[in-house]
């Protein structure tokens, strides 16, 4: 399963902006609106290193 747990959403910000994140379930990501990165969920563990976001255009 690759959910992420709802509590740690909550307490997860950007590395770069330190802004809050948006699930989107559909990409399986965490998205910085402000960074205009989205961040991989594998597994159901989200992979916050900007260097593995995908840049947003």
């Amino acid at each position: 399963m690759n959910k992420i747990d709802k509590d740690l959403l909550d307490i997860l910000v950007c590395p770069v902006t330190k802004d809050k994140l948006l699930l989107d379930e559909e990409n399986n990501e965490l998205i910085s609106k402000e960074a205009k990165l989205a961040y991989p969920i594998k597994d159901g563990i989200p992979i916050m290193l900007p260097e593995e976001a995908r840049k947003l255009d």
